[in-house]
C-alpha cells in the first residue's frame, strides 16, 4: 500500500514513517526539502498519484493565531483536494486533545478550522487527538519563563511520549477509517506545573516553577478537563521516567 506522510521528516513523522516502512509499505516522506508543499500546492499531485492512505502531520511554523489559521486552512484545502483528485481513501490527521475545549487561543481556533474541513470534505478520515508531548515539557517551560521564575498551571495534563504517538499513527494507517475522532494520552495524569518542575530539576535547569491558575497556556487559561482525554483513550505504554531516563543518559 502507498501511504503519503505529510511532515514525513519530524519527530512523529519520521517516526511514523519508519514503522510503516518496516511493514512493507511504500512509504512517501512528504516535506518542502522534498519538494512536496502543502501551502503552494508543489509536487501534492505526484506524491499523492496512487496513495491509499495520508498522514497529515505538519504543523504551523507560528502558534500565532493569524498566521496559524492561514497556514491550516490552505494546506488543508491543498491537501484535501489533491487527495480527492487521487482517489485517496483514508485521510488521517494529528490533532490535540481539548482543541474543541481551548478556543480562546487563535492556534486551536486554526486546529479546528483544520478538522472541520477534513470532516466535510467527503474523504474518509480519522481525526488523532494527542496529548502533549514529552518531548516538549522544556519548550513549555520556556515559554512561561519570566527571568528566573516560571508560571504554569496546576491544570492537569496526561502527556504521551512520541513513540507512542508514532505506534498510533501507523496502527491507524492500516485500518479502516472511523470518520470521527480518537483520542490517547499517556498512562499518567499529573500536574502540569510539577510535571515541568521535575523535569527542570533532574536537568539541573535552576528556574523556579511557580503554580499559578491565571498562567495562560498558548493564550488560554486552562482547568482540569482542558488537556486531558474527554472520553475514552487509547493510553501509551511509555510513562514520563521512562521515557526521561535515556534522554538523561544521553545527556
Amino acid at each position: 500500500m502507498k501511504i503519503v506522510v505529510i511532515g514525513g521528516t519530524g519527530l512523529i513523522g519520521s517516526k511514523t514513517v519508519s514503522r510503516l516502512r518496516d511493514k512493507g509499505h511504500e512509504v512517501i516522506a512528504a516535506s518542502p526539502n522534498s519538494g512536496v508543499d502543502t501551502i503552494t500546492g508543489e509536487g501534492l499531485a505526484e506524491a499523492l498519484s496512487g496513495a491509499s492512505v495520508v498522514i497529515d502531520l505538519a504543523n504551523s511554523p507560528s502558534f500565532e493565531g493569524d498566521a496559524a489559521m492561514e497556514f491550516f486552512r490552505t494546506a488543508g484545502h491543498n491537501l484535501l483536494k489533491a487527495g480527492i483528485e487521487a482517489g485517496v481513501g483514508h485521510h488521517i490527521a494529528l490533532s490535540v486533545v481539548g482543541t474543541e475545549r481551548l478556543q480562546d487561543s487563535g492556534y486551536f481556533r486554526a486546529k479546528l478550522a483544520q478538522e472541520q474541513l477534513i470532516q466535510a470534505s467527503g474523504i474518509p478520515f480519522t481525526i488523532v487527538h494527542s496529548t502533549q508531548f514529552f518531548e516538549f515539557m522544556g519548550a513549555i517551560a520556556k515559554s512561561a519563563a519570566v527571568g528566573d521564575s516560571i508560571r504554569l498551571s496546576p491544570a492537569f495534563i496526561q502527556p504521551i511520549a512520541s513513540d507512542d504517538v508514532a505506534d498510533v499513527m501507523a496502527e491507524t494507517a492500516l485500518a479502516q477509517p472511523v470518520n470521527g475522532t480518537i483520542e490517547i494520552a499517556g498512562p499518567e495524569k499529573l500536574r502540569l506545573n510539577e510535571i515541568v518542575a521535575h523535569f527542570l530539576k533532574l536537568t539541573n535547569d535552576p528556574h523556579q516553577v511557580v503554580a499559578d491558575p491565571q498562567a495562560r497556556y498558548f493564550g488560554v487559561e486552562l482547568n482540569d478537563a482542558s488537556l486531558v482525554p474527554a472520553g475514552k483513550a487509547r493510553i501509551g505504554r511509555i510513562d514520563f521516567e521512562d521515557w526521561l531516563a535515556p534522554q538523561l543518559a544521553r545527556a
